[in-house]
């Protein structure tokens, strides 16, 4: 599998829109995925919305490691996968940004 750099999944990301699936891990362990629309901002970091109340919202706030699947469901097919830390931000401000 080819790695690629910083300018091709910067574009595959943002064109054309697409939606993602996030994993996170429930309470009791089991896994949980769901389709999500997200948004990169200028500094990489991808943004969605979600409640802190709802499964993502609190199983993030419980274990913040996540992972998130692009994929591009034509041939060739190919695919984005981003590991890291999601954090639940509640400033009204920035919401209204995004």
């Amino acid at each position: 599998m080819a790695e690629m750099t910083r300018d091709e999944w910067r574009a595959f990301l943002t064109e054309p829109v697409r939606t993602a699936k996030l994993a996170t891990v429930r309470a009791d362990g089991r896994p949980h995925v769901a389709p999500i629309w997200f948004a990169l901002d200028d500094d990489d970091t991808i943004v969605f919305m979600t409640g802190a109340s709802s499964v993502k919202g609190r199983s993030i706030l419980a274990e913040p490691r996540v992972a998130l699947c692009v994929d591009d469901d034509r041939p060739p097919f190919s695919y984005v996968l981003v590991e890291g830390r999601a954090e639940i931000v509640d400033d009204a401000e920035a919401l209204l940004f995004w």
